[in-house]
């Protein structure tokens, strides 16, 4: 008897606590989670560069394809693919051979020019004056002669005392010696002209000796060898390419709507693949006119490289800093949410969360630039983490 009352008790108690309507499982809810503890953050305003993100190609400096002046045979040829060279050093040598026989043999014809001027053979030295040339002063001696013998007939003739045949075979002979100095003289010119003729030829043989060794005209590197020693090289034939990679040159398309904006003198920030390091340069040339096809600026930057860590013909991306925006409205990286690419935030509302898509720009350590979707002062999350919409929050501190 005492065992069905006890049961009896127990099953009115079950029954009593099933229709009070105090258990949400009852009521065919599920239980609330505890309110999660957040910090709010209030967005702010504050200085944000503008930037113009474009993609380009690292170009050399200078980029030199050496050849030679003059044709011969390549004796050798001291550089290879990647060599460093600076301004000046010997990269290539012709044979020699034929460039001395030549400035040998133009050398003895300066000297021979210089006997027939009646100068000594050697010496640099090649003024002379015209009438001190032996054949000029010759010519003047015997016109000398032929004009008191002209004047002596000239004398007799008019005294009657030789005849007419006489003074006229004078006056003949005194024309002929005129003639004579005119010619000396004139061959006197002609033996200078030959001179200095003969010294341009010994100065050609000479710079073609010079150019028979060819020289890198800037610091830089070899970028490719064409020729190998015993090669005839005709005139222009290529031999080595030589690059200077300091600085680089940035080429940049800007795209139209950007170009305005851009001024010589602008920083660039750049990376390349595969190096995590930025590197910095300066806007040097924008070109005057447009790209008809594409409708962008070409734009160049130098970007100093040093430590040659930059390859020229590298693929870049940049960004010119184009100005600076002292307004941008920013919040902390961690108040931001993306996913499945909706970027949100979220606000406290009733003690509950509150989503709000935004659309972010530009970054910087630590913080990002809201476009829209928040305005200056309005209050935030500063980590959400996995909060969601409506879910019961506390806050525990306010940061402004």
């Amino acid at each position: 008897m005492h065992r069905r009352c006890a049961a009896v008790f127990a099953l009115l108690a079950l029954v009593s606590g099933c229709g009070d309507g105090t258990s949400a499982a009852g009521r065919g809810g599920r239980p609330e989670s505890a309110p999660a503890d957040v910090r709010l953050v209030a967005a702010a305003t504050t200085a944000f560069e503008r930037t113009v993100h474009v993609t380009g190609t690292l170009a050399a400096d200078e980029d030199v394809v050496l050849a030679f002046k003059v044709p011969g045979r390549l004796l050798e040829i001291g550089v290879d693919l990647g060599s460093r060279v600076k301004k000046g050093d010997v990269v290539a040598r012709l044979d020699p051979t034929d460039f001395e026989l030549r400035v040998k043999q133009a050398e003895a014809a300066v000297r021979q020019a210089r006997v027939r001027l009646g100068l000594p053979a050697e010496g640099g030295d090649d003024a002379i004056a015209l009438d001190e040339m032996s054949g000029v002063r010759q010519a003047e001696a015997t016109l000398a002669e032929m004009r008191a013998e002209r004047e002596r007939t000239r004398s007799l003739y008019e005294q009657k005392l030789v005849p007419k045949s006489d003074f006229d075979r004078m006056e003949a002979a005194y024309l002929v010696a005129e003639s004579r100095r005119q010619d000396a003289l004139e061959e006197a010119g002609i033996r200078q002209a030959l001179l200095v003729q003969r010294r341009s030829d010994l100065a050609i043989a000479e710079q073609a000796l010079r150019d028979s060794a060819l020289a890198s005209p800037l610091d830089g590197a070899v970028r490719r060898r064409h020729a190998s020693p015993g090669e005839y090289l005709a005139v222009g034939a290529p031999v080595a390419t030589i690059v200077r990679t300091h600085p680089l040159r940035l080429r940049l398309a800007v795209p139209e709507r950007e170009a305005l904006s851009l001024s010589i003198g602008l920083r660039v920030n750049l990376r390349v693949e595969g190096d995590p390091a930025t590197y910095e340069g300066r806007v040097v040339r924008l070109s005057p006119a447009l790209s008809e096809p594409d409708r962008t600026l070409l734009v160049e930057a130098e970007v100093p490289n040093e430590s040659g860590a930059l390859r020229p013909g590298s693929f870049a991306r940049a960004e010119i800093v184009a100005g600076r925006d002292d307004s941008a409205v920013a919040v902390p990286e961690t108040a931001v949410v993306s996913f499945a690419g909706i970027e949100k935030v979220f606000g406290v509302s009733d003690g509950r969360a509150v989503e709000r898509r935004v659309e972010t720009g530009r970054r910087k350590p630590g913080l990002v630039e809201i476009v829209r979707g928040l305005a200056a002062g309005d209050e935030i999350v500063e980590a959400p983490g996995n909060l969601v919409s409506g879910a019961p929050v506390v806050v525990v501190e306010a940061s402004r």
